[in-house]
């Protein structure tokens, strides 16, 4: 994987379960090969959204080793970096290298929230480690670390291996400011599903979805319509799509995301602890606003 690799749809896979909370393998590798008809362009595992928490280093592992045999080479494999420690970072980069993968996705140190100068530290520790492909990864909402546009031009200069940015600060702004100071050295990706179309209107040539897993087909759509037609062409999908990639930018969004799909047939509710499926209110409106979005789907997509 090349730096012109990071492009397109990527989806942030969810980890399916069985009742007994082990990893539904199969489901996990039938799901990737749906992501792979429906045209996206890569898969990253062990993020945010694949509860990489809640997962030992042998599931992680297993994950990897599943996901490069479902993908057989037809679209890049991506682990999700996150750690404690630089040391235990350096570890699972290790283990995705020799697992198959095609790139990584870098995120902060957990808990810890370092200066600059740590969290830099903990970055360059990761990236000289590897031959591999990198993204980092900007979700200061979510890990309260927020990597400025400066800060990764600053990476971007010292790192050959930093192809790409997951922009997830929700301002469409970082979009813009990371390309004009970084240019086309760095391809920028959007990581939060409600600001897709304006974050390619700024510039970004790729989204790490989360939507994706429950309708992975109008994701790809929407994409494509937004690059390749601009923001008038993709509004009317878009506008359908709104208020189901607007579970993505809650505190829930994991059992949000999987409650989905299991409404539309592509997968399970089920999350591992501490989390817990939804109940109550919560839980019928989004079984709500997937209905509403299922009722008039079909006159949207390929219009």
């Amino acid at each position: 994987m090349n730096k012109s690799d990071w492009h397109g749809v990527m989806p942030a896979i969810t980890t399916p379960f069985h009742q007994d909370g082990s990893i539904d393998f199969d489901f996990f590798a039938k799901h990737i090969c749906r992501f792979i008809e429906a045209g996206c362009t890569g898969v990253v595992l062990g993020g945010s959204l694949g509860e990489a928490a809640a997962l030992s280093a042998t599931e992680k592992s297993a994950l990897v080793a599943k996901a490069v045999e479902a993908a057989n080479g037809k679209i890049p494999v991506i682990l999700g970096v996150s750690a404690l420690t630089a040391p235990d970072a350096v570890a699972m980069a290790s283990m995705a290298e020799k697992g198959g993968c095609s790139g990584l996705m870098l995120l902060p140190p957990y808990v810890y929230k370092g200066d600059w100068s740590e969290t830099k530290a903990y970055f360059q520790a990761v990236l000289h480690s590897t031959e591999l492909s990198c993204m980092l990864y900007n979700n200061p909402v979510a890990y309260g670390t927020d990597t400025l546009p400066e800060q990764i031009e600053e990476l971007a200069n010292e790192n050959a291996n930093l192809h790409a940015v997951k922009e997830s600060s929700t301002d469409v702004r970082r979009i813009a400011a990371i390309r004009s100071l970084c240019g086309e050295r760095l391809k920028l990706f959007v990581g939060v599903d409600d600001v897709i179309v304006e974050g390619i209107a700024m510039g970004a040539c790729g989204w790490i979805a989360g939507l994706v897993n429950a309708f992975p087909e109008e994701s790809v759509e929407l994409f494509n319509k937004a690059m390749n037609h601009g923001v008038e062409a993709a509004m009317p999908l878009y506008s359908w799509f709104l208020p189901l990639l607007r579970l993505d930018t809650v505190p829930k969004f994991v059992q949000l995301i999987k409650l989905v799909q299991q409404e539309v047939g592509l997968g399970s509710e089920l999350v591992r602890s501490p989390r817990l499926a939804l109940a109550g209110k919560e839980r019928d409106e989004a079984i709500a606003i997937t209905k509403q979005a299922l009722a008039s789907r079909k006159s949207l997509v390929n219009a």
